[in-house]
């Protein structure tokens, strides 16, 4: 019996959708337009042109295109941050709870 070697993202333990869909971050009564690069039960990474902090609460909302579904509204922790060109981050958001 052979095993082949896993890549890293298959050893998660929550499979990540990819999604590149347009959100809408709040924090501190300001909102930013971002976009949700992957989602999944737990979490998400998104692309934002604004700065954050770790521990930042943000409140995300990505609307439906789709008119027999709702959109996804959670209240979220910034857990990971990845600085990118023009002062952008990449952010890793824990889902706390869905509004």
């Amino acid at each position: 019996m052979t095993s082949t070697p896993t890549d890293y993202s298959e050893k998660r333990d929550f499979i990540r959708m990819q999604v590149d869909a347009g959100v809408s971050l709040i924090h501190a009564g300001q909102v930013v337009a971002a976009i949700c690069l992957d989602l999944s039960s737990s979490g998400m990474q998104i692309q934002s042109p604004r700065q954050f902090k770790v521990g930042d609460n943000l409140e995300v909302h990505i609307d439906s295109e789709h008119p027999a579904l709702t959109g996804l509204q959670a209240s979220t922790e910034v857990v990971w941050i990845a600085d990118q060109p023009r002062g952008q981050q990449k952010l890793g958001l824990r889902i706390i709870r869905l509004i």
